[in-house]
């Protein structure tokens, strides 16, 4: 995909935009508030139109908006994405469905083997600049909730409270028995306790999958450990493929989507139905849609207006705008408490 602008001479500081801008010339001078269009060009590195930018401005700074967060955000935070700006998947293998997880105990013991050499990259994750400006965002009263399809837990870390976990959380699980949830730190202990040669051997590990497991191919010495409550089944508390999102969780984000101002949308491609129906939901309510994203999305044609740019300077510079930052960190990023 190319994310040069076409009108522009040289192109390479200009992000195409899913959305014509009309008699608005892409060398015109523009300035929307504190925030130049120069500057957002080059302090942030960001070369987003300027329409489709102060859209986004407008529509945080009227509040009560729903924030839908995807798996670009946490990409630099160290946790891929599944598809990226070209769409092309990057998942090494096929993900783990809820059918293979609960039929068999090879794939159980893969899935475990994998996911506890991911985990450690997971928890070792922090947020970055896109989740502190979320959190500020919301501190400010202007977000009136977050739907995010991540299962890394790094909106709540990075302060985040009105979180609806669409798609549940590694940090979690739970007993296909008893349906008792425990945290993953615990089970994580067992593990190691259990298997003290892959501990051992964590210097080693694959790359992490955007699931939050790895690439491994021999998991056969793997010990899998169960319920300390019942002795029963233990999977993460997530929505693996094959299953549903509990329905009461499905109702409450199409309640919190109706009767929100306006969506925007943070680094998700809407691949999956699970997101892409609140988008639809948005649409058909007359509730505008705003896409930030890098790459194409299958809601592209239900937004308003869509920015295709990096998501932590994207948002630093809306938080700034806002006059929602606070100084500087020690690395010049802003600060966002």
């Amino acid at each position: 995909m190319n994310l040069l602008h076409p009108d522009v001479p040289g192109g390479s500081d200009f992000y195409r935009e899913g959305r014509d801008d009309g008699d608005l010339a892409a060398d015109t001078p523009w300035q929307h508030g504190r925030v130049t269009h120069a500057e957002l060009a080059e302090t942030e590195d960001l070369g987003s139109k300027p329409h489709s930018f102060g859209l986004l401005v407008d529509f945080l700074s009227q509040g009560n908006v729903t924030l839908l967060s995807g798996a670009g955000l946490s990409t630099e935070s160290g946790i891929p994405d599944y598809r990226g700006p070209s769409g092309q998947a990057r998942r090494t293998g096929q993900p783990m469905t809820y059918q293979a997880f609960t039929g068999s105990d090879s794939a159980r013991q893969r899935y475990w083997a994998r996911s506890h050499l991911g985990w450690r990259h997971v928890t070792g994750a922090s947020p970055n600049a896109g989740h502190r400006a979320v959190a500020a965002l919301e501190r400010a009263g202007l977000v009136s909730g977050i739907i995010t399809q991540n299962v890394d837990g790094l909106h709540q870390a990075a302060g985040a409270r009105a979180v609806t976990e669409l798609h549940g959380s590694l940090h979690r699980v739970v007993c296909l028995s008893c349906w008792e949830r425990s945290s993953r730190e615990v089970l994580d202990a067992r593990l190691r306790a259990a298997n003290p040669a892959w501990t051992a051997a964590a210097g080693l590990e694959p790359a992490v999958n955007p699931d939050g497991d790895v690439a491994l191919e021999e998991t056969g010495g793997f010990t899998v450990v169960d319920c300390l409550s019942c002795g029963g089944l233990l999977k993460p508390d997530v929505v693996f493929f094959g299953e549903n999102v509990p329905k009461p969780r499905v109702e409450q984000c199409f309640s919190l989507v109706s009767s929100s101002s306006a969506v925007v949308v943070l680094g998700s491609s809407l691949t999956v139905m699970s997101g892409l129906r609140y988008v639809r939901r948005a649409s058909s309510l007359g509730i505008p849609v705003l896409i930030v994203n890098q790459g194409t999305t299958r809601g592209d044609e239900l937004a308003a207006a869509r920015l295709d740019a990096p998501l932590g300077r994207t948002l630093t510079a809306l938080v700034r705008e806002l006059g929602l930052a606070g100084g500087h960190h020690q690395d010049g990023s802003l600060s966002l408490a």
